[in-house]
């Protein structure tokens, strides 16, 4: 029994060790949003006021969008970053264009303690699922004060794009 006993104290003590370094090293991984911000943001309705009258079916919306990160300050050494989230929404009824918009929202992050492996997701996952309801919100006031319905974004799986991205780069890799 004292044997017992012994193995599970050595056990816990072993848990106890290897929650606090995975917690320290948590602590030394900073992700730090310094700024949100819009970089450009466009609302066309070129068919209006008929395109708002009452009675018409619903417009078929097409959704593109894009993620680009840069490295601000690369040849100062710097920790910054920007996540640029770009989305743009045409609206269509028959060939009539109801309406456009697009924005381009930006962030700026200050990353410490990360390594090199790791910077990749926490700019194409973290960052972007942070700061997609506010592309979301922006969306819909626009369109909502176009005279139109808000239109709401679906949420985003930012962690499968990652790896669909991933995959197709190591695809591309291996063709060459």
């Amino acid at each position: 029994m004292t044997k017992d006993k012994k193995t599970t104290e050595s056990s816990s003590k072993k848990v106890e060790t290897s929650n606090k370094v995975e917690e320290r090293n948590a602590e030394s991984l900073q992700l730090q949003i310094l700024a949100q911000y819009l970089k450009d943001v466009s609302f066309e309705s070129p068919n209006s006021p008929y395109s708002l009258r009452a009675g018409q079916e619903n417009p078929k919306t097409e959704l593109s969008f894009n993620l680009e990160t840069r490295e601000i300050d690369k040849e100062k050494g710097s920790d910054l970053y920007e996540v640029a989230i770009k989305v743009t929404a045409k609206a269509m009824r028959g060939k009539d264009v109801v309406f456009i918009t697009e924005v381009d929202y930006g962030t700026l992050v200050s990353m410490k303690g990360v390594p090199a492996e790791k910077i990749g997701p926490l700019l194409l996952i973290e960052v972007p699922r942070l700061t997609f309801p506010f592309v979301r919100k922006v969306i819909a006031d626009l369109t909502q004060e176009g005279g139109f319905p808000p239109l709401l974004l679906n949420p985003v799986d930012f962690t499968s794009l990652y790896k669909k991205g991933s995959d197709k780069a190591k695809a591309s890799k291996k063709t060459k």
